[in-house]
C-alpha cells in the first residue's frame, strides 16, 4: 500500500460515521438557511408589487450606508429576485459558514480532545482520514444548502438561473470557511480557539466586504464574503467569483493537509507558553481564576467590537455624503435632517454590537458548563469553594465583560464621530447608545446561565439557539411585518434606538429585572442539581 493511500485509510467508514452523528444537526442547518431566504422571497415578493414599489425602495436602501453594510453590494434593485438577493444573501452565508466550521471542529479538534482521535487511529486509521471525512462531509453540507435554496427559491416563483446562482454563492462562501476551518484546527490545540479563530475571521472578512461596497472599491475583493456575493444572482449570475471561492477554499484544504503533518496529535501549531513555576496569588480565589480563563477570549472580543466601533464610526460620514447628495432618498424620507439618519444608521450598528456581545456572554456562561461537563468543576467544588462563589465567578466575568466590551465600541465609535463633526459631546452620546443595550446582553447571559443551572445537558444548544432567535428577530421582524409579541421576544428590541430616540427608564429598568430573575434562577439550579458531566 501507497503511504498516499495508507494516510487515508478508513476515509469512507470515518465519513459514514460523521454523517450519522450529524443526521440531525446539519438538516436543522440546511432548513434554517433555506427558510430564511424562503421567508424572504414570499415577504418581498408580497411588498414590491409595483415597478413603484421598488423604485422606492430602490430609493431607500440603495443610498443607505447601514443597510448596504449589513447585507452587501445594492445591485440588481431593480427587480423583486435582486432585492431577495440584496438582502438575505450575508445572512445565510452566515449560517453556511457557521454550519461548516461547527462540523469540521467538531470532527476534527473535538474529537482529539475528547481522545477520540487518539483511539481510532489505533485502528487502521489514516492520519489524514478524520480531517478528509470532515470536509467531505461539510462541503456535503454546503453543496445540499445551496441546491435547497435553489430549489426552493425556484418554488417560490424567482427566475430559476438566479435562484440557484444565489444558493451557489451561499455554498461557495461555507466551502471557503471549510478551507479555513481545515487551518485552523491545526493552528490552535483547543477547539474554543478554532471557533474565536474562524469566528473573528469571519468578522474581519464581513467589516473588509462591508467596506469595499460602501466604498465602492477594490477592499471588497479581499473578503470571501466579498467574492461570493459579487456572484450578484438574478443579475449576472457569474461564475468566475464562484470559481474563485472553490479554488481558495481547495488551496486552504491542502494547506490545512500540510500542516496537520507538521504537528503532533492532540496538539497544535501555535503552542501555549510554559506556565509559572508556581500559581499567582489572583488564582487562589473563584473570581481570580474565571477572570484568568476568560481573560484571552475577553480581550479578543472586547478588542474585535472596539475595532467594530471604529469601523461604524468611519462610515457613519458615508451616510451623509450618500444621503445628503441623494435627491431620491431626500424626497422619500421627506426630506429629514441628515443628521437624523445617521442617528438611525448609528442605532442599527450598536444594536448589532449588543447581539455580538450576546454572544460573547453566552460563550462566557458556557465556559462554566465545559468546566462542569470536563470534570474539572467537581475538582474545586470539592475544596471550601461554594456552587454560588464558582458559578457567581464565571458569570461576574460574562456581564462586566460584555459590558466592558460594549463601552468600548462605544467610545472607539464616540471617537471616530467626534473626530468627524468637532463636536466633543459625540463621544458621550455614542457611549451612552452602546451602553444603553447592556441590560439586553445581561439578559441574553442570564438566559444562558438558567439553562446551565436547570438543564444544563441542553443548555449549549438552548443557548446559542436563542440567540440565534434574537439575530433574526432584530435583523428581519421590521421587514418581514412580523407581530409585534414576536419583535417583543427579543431584549434587543425593548431598547430604544439611542442616540435617535430618547433615552427612558422604564424598559432599561425592565431587562435589569428579567436578567436578575434569570440568574437568580440559574444559580438557584445550580445549586440543587447533581454535578452533569459530559
Amino acid at each position: 500500500m501507497s503511504t498516499g493511500s495508507s494516510t487515508l485509510a478508513g476515509t469512507g467508514a470515518l465519513f459514514r460515521f460523521a454523517l450519522r452523528r450529524d443526521r440531525l444537526r446539519l438538516p436543522v442547518w440546511i432548513a434554517a438557511g433555506t427558510f430564511m431566504v424562503v421567508t424572504q422571497s414570499i415577504s418581498s415578493q408580497a411588498l414590491y408589487e409595483t415597478s413603484a414599489d421598488l423604485a422606492a425602495y430602490r430609493a431607500s436602501v440603495g443610498s443607505n450606508a447601514a443597510t448596504i453594510a449589513l447585507a452587501g453590494p445594492p445591485v440588481g434593485l431593480d427587480t423583486v429576485a435582486g432585492a431577495v438577493a440584496f438582502e438575505i444573501s450575508a445572512t445565510v452565508m452566515l449560517i453556511a459558514a457557521l454550519m461548516a466550521m461547527f462540523t469540521v471542529a467538531r470532527h476534527t479538534r473535538a474529537d482529539e480532545e475528547a481522545g477520540r482521535t487518539e483511539l481510532l487511529r489505533s485502528a487502521r486509521v489514516g492520519r489524514h482520514a478524520p480531517l478528509l471525512a470532515a470536509v467531505l462531509l461539510a462541503a456535503l453540507a454546503c453543496g445540499a444548502l445551496a441546491l435547497a435554496i435553489g430549489a426552493a427559491t425556484t418554488a417560490t416563483g424567482l427566475p430559476a438561473p438566479g435562484s440557484f446562482a444565489l444558493g451557489a454563492a451561499v455554498g461557495a462562501c461555507g466551502l471557503v470557511f471549510t478551507g479555513i476551518t481545515a487551518v485552523a484546527v491545526q493552528a490552535t490545540g483547543h477547539t474554543r480557539g478554532v471557533y474565536g479563530l474562524v469566528g473573528g475571521l469571519f468578522a474581519v472578512a464581513f467589516v473588509l466586504r462591508a467596506i469595499g461596497d460602501i466604498e465602492g472599491n477594490w477592499v471588497v475583493w479581499t473578503s470571501p464574503i466579498g467574492w461570493a456575493q459579487a456572484t450578484h444572482p438574478f443579475t449576472d449570475d457569474a461564475v468566475v467569483p464562484l470559481l474563485l471561492c472553490l479554488a481558495v477554499a481547495a488551496a486552504l484544504v491542502v494547506a490545512g493537509f500540510a500542516l496537520l503533518d507538521r504537528r503532533d496529535l492532540g496538539s497544535g501549531l501555535l503552542q501555549p507558553r510554559p506556565g509559572r513555576p508556581a500559581a499567582r496569588r489572583t488564582l487562589l480565589s473563584p473570581l481570580g481564576l474565571a477572570v484568568r480563563l476568560h481573560r484571552g477570549a475577553l480581550i479578543a472580543w472586547t478588542v474585535g467590537l472596539g475595532l467594530l466601533g471604529v469601523v461604524y464610526g468611519a462610515l457613519a460620514e458615508s451616510v451623509e455624503t450618500l444621503i445628503g447628495e441623494n435627491e431620491e432618498a431626500l424626497a422619500l424620507f421627506g426630506d429629514p435632517d441628515v443628521d437624523q439618519l445617521v442617528d438611525a444608521y448609528l442605532g442599527t450598528t450598536f444594536a448589532v454590537t449588543a447581539l455580538l456581545a450576546s454572544a460573547y456572554a453566552v460563550s462566557a456562561v458556557l465556559r462554566a458548563r465545559g468546566e462542569e461537563s470536563e470534570d474539572r468543576a467537581e475538582v474545586l467544588l470539592a475544596t471550601a469553594t461554594s456552587r454560588s462563589a464558582w458559578l457567581g465567578s464565571h458569570v461576574l466575568v460574562a456581564l462586566l465583560g460584555s459590558a466592558l466590551a460594549m463601552a468600548v465600541a462605544g467610545v472607539t465609535t464616540g471617537l471616530v464621530r467626534a473626530a468627524q463633526t468637532g463636536e466633543a459631546a459625540a463621544l458621550g452620546r455614542m457611549v451612552g447608545a452602546a451602553v444603553s443595550y447592556v441590560p439586553a446582553v445581561w439578559v441574553v447571559a442570564g438566559v444562558a446561565v438558567a439553562l446551565f443551572g436547570l438543564l444544563p445537558r441542553v443548555a449549549a444548544a438552548a443557548a446559542w439557539s436563542a440567540v440565534g432567535l434574537f439575530l433574526l428577530i432584530t435583523l428581519f421582524a421590521e421587514s418581514f411585518d412580523w407581530p409585534g409579541w414576536v419583535s417583543d421576544l427579543s431584549p434587543i428590541s425593548w431598547v430604544p434606538t439611542l442616540p435617535l430616540e430618547e433615552w427612558t427608564l422604564a424598559p432599561l429598568a425592565g431587562l435589569v429585572v428579567a436578567a436578575a430573575v434569570l440568574l437568580a434562577a440559574g444559580l438557584t439550579g445550580f445549586r440543587q442539581r447533581d454535578i452533569a458531566l459530559g
